[in-house]
């Protein structure tokens, strides 16, 4: 059975959204744009008092295969990866316990998904360089897949991101990007609770396509759909929580959420994004994934089917 990060107990005003993570999984892959993901990792474990993990799938070479069939365990490739995992553990602490390592053999885009299903719930942390030309970013195929496939909120670190120092994880300012579907009210849960979390400022973003604006006059009609959806999707108690700042605008979503976030001096992103119902789904890219790359703040991705609408 599969834990939800998402809980609901009684307080002193009635019931009160909460979120917790029993469990961050670290997903290295060793390369320079991984080690500020690790400082997020460390901070986000020690803040939530979770546990931590650090991760690596692999897929053995020919060579290492050979070497393996004879005697398991005992290739170069293998003592490689195990002690490199061991260095970057060595390096971050954990909120609970000791930092565990795990190596997984198997293509780490099912991999690592299915680690934090297992540890559930659980925080996937994990870093990227990006690439592609200027019109097409991408975060590349790991990443992706791991995005794609993941049940489990995720947390990814871009290339844009400041480097974070030594216990020094402010999140004073929250957005959260939403198109108001049924599927957002995942997001919104996710967002104020972390809002209240961190005592962090709650902006909620929704961009209008340019296209689907036929004239000057349908702009009020939208902003009250806007508005009104975003009242459905939030939790009854959320001014409890925290103050949740509205806002509304018009042109390409991937150019306006990034505006936003260096207007406003963003320090976490949240996005919703739809999970593949299996592994190796060819759904097409999505457009949170030039925001990762491009954005500077961390952006937390949230399954679509990850929890239940609120009542």
């Amino acid at each position: 059975m599969i834990d939800n990060p998402m809980e609901k107990v009684d307080g002193p005003g009635g019931k009160t959204l909460m979120i917790q993570f029993n469990s961050v999984i670290f997903a290295t892959d060793f390369s320079p744009a991984s080690t500020n993901a690790g400082l997020y990792a460390s901070a986000f474990s020690k803040h939530f008092g979770s546990s931590l993990m650090v991760a690596h799938g692999f897929i053995l070479s020919q060579a290492a295969l050979e070497v393996e069939t004879e005697r398991p365990d005992s290739s170069q490739q293998r003592i490689g990866l195990n002690r490199d995992l061991l260095l970057t553990a060595k390096a971050l602490s954990a909120g609970r316990g000791a930092t565990e390592t795990v190596l997984l053999l198997g293509d780490p885009r099912k991999e690592i998904p299915d680690l934090a299903r297992s540890r559930s719930p659980s925080l996937v942390v994990m870093g990227t360089h990006g690439g592609g030309t200027l019109d097409r970013l991408v975060l590349g195929s790991t990443a992706e897949g791991i995005l794609r496939y993941s049940s489990e909120p995720a947390l990814t670190v871009g290339p844009k991101v400041n480097a974070l120092l030594a216990d020094e994880l402010k999140i004073r300012r929250i957005l959260y990007a939403s198109d108001c579907t049924a599927e957002a009210a995942h997001g919104a849960l996710v967002a104020v609770a972390l809002a209240g979390v961190f005592s962090a400022e709650l902006n909620v973003l929704n961009v209008i396509r340019t296209s689907d604006i036929d004239d000057a006059e349908h702009r009020p009609r939208l902003q009250e759909n806007f508005y009104g959806a975003v009242g459905a999707i939030m939790p009854q108690n959320v001014r409890q929580i925290c103050e949740p700042h509205t806002f509304i605008s018009v042109g390409r979503p991937h150019v306006e959420i990034l505006k936003h976030i260096d207007e406003r001096e963003i320090d976490l992103l949240i996005l919703g994004l739809r999970k593949s119902t299996h592994f190796g789904s060819k759904s097409k890219t999505s457009g949170a994934f030039p925001i990762i790359v491009e954005a500077r703040c961390p952006v937390l991705t949230v399954a679509y089917d990850m929890a239940t609408l609120p009542s």
